[in-house]
Parts: C-alpha cells; structure tokens; sequence
C-alpha cells in the first residue's frame, strides 16, 4: 500500500469534504450546495462507497486529493502532504521504502491467505471442531467452507512450521500476529481454537478470531489477532465483504455481537448482518457501514453492558448521520439461538426496530423511578448527556420536550440543566481559495459530454450512438480514450462494470452521474436523452469550429481560403448526420 492508499484508508471522503461544505444525508450519500458555483438547491454529491465526490452544477469531480487541490489551490504534492499530516502518517517512510523497515503488506496478506487455508485443512481433520461447528452449531459443510471456518493444533508451532516451509520469516509471522512469545521461544498464537477469518470490505484475510473448543474455565473463550498493519479492531466490521451486496439491495444493516450469530443468520437467508466482535462500536464502524447504509441497528444484549453501549453509540451516529435503531431479542435469547430455532421470528424482530434514543428512554422508565426527585434527576442525568451530543438541533429539541414531558418537569428547568451538561461547540467550516470557473457554456458542454459517456457505458443497447461523435468533441483525456473504445467492436460488446471498473475514478463518477439522473428513466426517455445530447455536442462542436475558421478566414490567403471553405463544408456535412439514429 503506497502513500495516497494509506491516506484513503484512514480518511474518509466525507469528513475531508464536511471541513469545507455541510454535507447532509441523501441515501447511501451525501449531498450539499456547490462551493463552486452560488447555486440554492444541493447538487453537489459525496459517495462514500466509491470514494469519490462530483458537483453537477460546474461538472467537477474526483477523490478527496482532487477535491483539497481544488479547495486550497494546491498541485497534488502538496494536498498529499495536508492529507497526510491529517491522517497522521509520516511521508518519510514513503519516500525511503529501499530503507524503510516496515513490514510489506502484500506479504502479510499473503501470509494469513495460507494460514487460512491451512486451518481449513486441519478443520477438516479435527473431530472436535467438525462436532461443534456441525453438530453443535448446526452449521452446514456449505457455511463452514463460505465462511472458511478453521482449526488451529494445539501442537505448538504446527502453523510456525508450515509458513517456514513455504519461506516466510518468524519476522512476518509476528507482524501479521499469528505467533507470541511463549516460555519456550516462539510459538503459535492459536492454538486447539476455532478459527474464524478477519476480512476486509474486499474480502482478503487480515486476521482470526479464536473460540476456545476444549473445557478450561481458565482461558479466554475467544481470542483475537492483535493489532497488526492490517488488522485495527476499531475499523474492522466482521463479515462486511459477504454482507454488502444484501445491505445494499434491504438498505439497511444488523449488527450482531459476536461473529457466529453472523454466521448463524446468513446461513438462515438473512445476510444484512454484521459484527463488531471483540470491541465496542466506534465512529470508524459507523462510517464504514454508512457507506453501504444510513439504516443501523443493534441487535446488542438488554444488561447492562448493552445498555452502556447503546448510549456511547447514539451520540456517535449523530455525528456520522446514520439512522440508529435498537432489536430486542425475545425472552433474552441471542441472535443464534433464535435464528436456529425460529429464522422467521428472527426476520420479524429485525423489522420491529425501535430508534435508540426511543429505546434509551423506554428502557430507564423500567429501571427508575421517575414520579420520585431522585428518579427524575438520575433520569435526566443519563439522557441528557446523550441528547447533548446530538448533531441535530430538530432532533435534539424534540427529545428535551419528550424528556420533560414524560417525567413532568418544564422545559425551562430541563434547558438548564442541559447548560450545565458539558458538550462541544458547532462545527465550522474551513474557508476556501476562490476557485475560477470557465464560462457557463463550456460548464454544459463539459456536462453533456460526460453525461453522454455515462449513458453509452451504462446502457449498451444505445452505444451505436457513439458513431455520430468524434474525439475532437471532448475535452478530457480519459473521455476521448473512452470513446475511442466504445468505438471498437470489442468496446461496443463490454459489459459496463468491466467498463466503469478500467476508468478508475472517473468511471465512478460516470457511474454517480448514472444513478442520479438516469436509472429510474424508461428505455425510450433514456435513447431520447442521448440523441439530444449527441446532438448538443455536434452543435457545440460545430458552432466552436465554425467561430475558429471564420477568425483565420479573415487573414487566410486564396489557397488557405479554399481549405478552409472545404473544412466549413465538412461542419455542415457534420451538423446534418447528426439526426442518426440512437
């Protein structure tokens, strides 16, 4: 991972961007008014889940470096350089990797791909583990291999043994954090465990968790890869790269507490689901799933414990902009004992989600009593606290009035105890270098020139569209590589994703334009909309040429009148084909 990887993996778009625009909600993304042009409605577009942002009122676009370059007049150099001091990571050690003594990251990956692999070989040896996951569990043989559940002996160094025979060093070992240091030297770090892989959105391997399978009250019954290059506790979401598709298509995710309720309740069908195993929920979690979803929901114990997590969580999703809701399991069970036992009833708790500050207060009605002085100051002593850091001052008002209303005390009186509530301030937003725009006719004809692209990618069946246009017509240089594939009859044949996917970030926002203004048009609107802006690209063209010839007619001799007469002809020639059919 190089340096523009790493800054991209520790920030995220949004916050980089809500430091110069407010941002709200809109979906899987956020949007809000343009800080290029004095536009009144928002159209100005984040998508965390391309990483990408796009303004479609000037037709600007890009990743967060683009987005710094354009804020603070900086070349790319230098928005590196901010970036980084933001992510906290030394450039240094970047610009000297022939001497930089880090651990190679693709050797890691590497490393813990064949250390799954060969857990699932000693899985499929281990009476034990096959008892439990089978039997116990009641897991299929189809679950185990999806989830790629292993086993690791408890031999000593039988997983040290096999990663030296295939050449790696005790040095990797530890650094991918499959080894410790035991008494007698190195040693393996799991040991006659359940082994359950760690992924990444992308599905590649960045550690384990452990479930102990013999009876000893004296060791941990789950133990987890420490913190190593790859694996951060506090940005990990346990099965995201098998979830996200089915959090897509629901628009919505359960997050669960350990990572075999997950198992459990993708192999019952239910597959929004995720995990936060072996730490508490986090403002990197939040921002991880938002982009997949503005819908969370905990599906977290009802003890105390629970209770703690839900208050810390609140005030967290407040600031991230996610919808937090609570599921209560019913008669105390977990996820896993009710999906085994009742997959339908699973479904229809999930659907019966309460909002978490709802829950909050519904929850503390049982615990205190709230017709006495002393219940209504611990009452107002734990909410309030968490109403304090919300981020909407709708939402925040609405919970004070309920507050007073349900433990009958004024408003006044509850305001004031808010003021004495320690909190932070209002965000403000960094001021920008004034950026120069071009004049408004070479904004629309930049937008229709990518608004056609996303159309012909998009929708195959109009791409004979592309045969009216020419490179000329387009200003950037991934657009006229673009089209100049289109024209091809491989180009012509390509499925979109493989299309969107070798442009980089200018598919994605091709992709983002799509969404916006395309995907929910008939077939008949949709070959409408690129004729017409075929044929807006053919008038601008022609229009744009005709003025340049004209001006060189003035001083041209007869010879070079001549030619330019005959280039004049071929413009008009140009402007009647424009009519072809799409």
């Amino acid at each position: 991972m190089d340096a523009v990887e790493e800054v991209k993996a520790r920030l995220s778009i949004e916050d980089v961007i809500s430091e110069y625009v407010q941002l709200k909600r809109a979906g899987r993304n956020w949007k809000g008014l343009s800080p290029f042009t004095s536009e009144r409605t928002p159209s100005f577009m984040v998508s965390p889940e391309k990483q990408i942002w796009h303004d479609f009122s000037s037709g600007k676009g890009g990743d967060m470096f683009s987005f710094v370059m354009e804020m603070e007049g900086l070349d790319f150099k230098g928005a590196l350089e901010l970036l980084a001091r933001k992510a906290g990571i030394d450039l240094e050690q970047y610009r000297h990797q022939g001497a930089r003594r880090g651990p190679n990251k693709e050797r890691l990956y590497e490393l813990l791909e064949l250390s799954t692999k060969f857990y699932q070989v000693q899985f499929s040896k281990s009476r034990t583990a096959l008892a439990y996951v089978l039997g116990k569990r009641q897991f299929s043989k189809e679950t185990a291999l999806r989830w790629r559940l292993g086993y690791s002996p408890n031999t000593g160094t039988a997983l040290i043994d096999f990663l030296q025979s295939k050449g790696f060093s005790e040095a990797e070992m530890q650094q991918a954090g499959v080894t410790a240091q035991r008494s007698r030297g190195l040693g393996d770090m799991f040991r006659g465990r359940l082994m359950i892989p760690l992924a990444d959105p992308q599905g590649r391997v960045i550690g384990f968790t452990a479930r102990l399978l013999a009876d000893d009250p004296n060791a941990p019954k789950y133990i987890n890869t420490p913190q190593t290059a790859l694996y951060d506790k506090s940005r990990h979401v346990f099965g995201l790269h098998v979830a996200k598709e089915a959090i897509r298509g629901s628009n919505f995710v359960v997050i669960a507490e350990g990572n075999l309720d997950v198992i459990a309740s993708h192999q019952a069908g239910v597959k929004q689901v995720v995990a936060t195993a072996g730490t508490a929920l986090t403002e990197q979690h939040l921002k991880a799933l938002s982009r997949f979803t503005g819908d969370i929901r905990l599906s977290f114990d009802a003890d105390r414990a629970g209770v703690s997590a839900t208050e810390r969580a609140i005030p967290l999703a407040s600031k991230v902009g996610v919808s937090l809701s609570i599921i209560d399991i019913p008669s105390g069970k977990d996820p896993d004992e009710l999906v085994r036992q009742n997959p339908a009833l699973w479904v229809e708790t999930i659907n019966k989600q309460k909002y978490a500050l709802d829950w909050l207060m519904a929850r503390y009605q049982k615990l205190l009593d709230i017709t006495s002085a002393q219940g209504k100051r611990e009452y107002t002593g734990v909410l309030l606290p968490v109403v304090r850091q919300l981020s909407d001052p709708v939402e925040q008002d609405h919970y004070l009035t309920a507050i007073a209303k349900t433990i009958g005390v004024s408003r006044e009186a509850l305001d004031a105890k808010l003021r004495a509530t320690p909190g932070g301030g209002s965000a403000i937003l960094r001021q920008h270098k004034p950026v120069p725009l071009p004049d408004k006719q070479t904004i629309e004809y930049t937008k229709a020139q990518d608004r056609f692209l996303a159309l012909m990618v998009l929708q195959p069946d109009i791409r004979p569209a592309v045969r009216g246009v020419t490179a000329d017509m387009f200003a950037r240089a991934e657009s006229r590589q673009l089209l100049a594939t289109l024209q091809t009859p491989q180009g012509e044949a390509s499925q979109p994703a493989d299309l969107l996917n070798s442009l980089g970030d200018y598919g994605k926002i091709l992709g983002l334009q799509y969404e916006e203004l395309y995907q929910d048009l008939e077939t008949a609107e949709l070959h409408y909309e690129a004729a017409r802006l075929r044929t807006r690209l053919v008038e601008t063209y022609v229009k744009q040429q005709k003025k340049l010839l004209a001006s060189q007619l003035e001083t041209a001799d007869d010879a070079r009148t001549a030619e330019l007469l005959a280039q004049v002809k071929q413009l008009d020639a140009l402007l009647k084909r424009k009519e072809g059919d799409v």
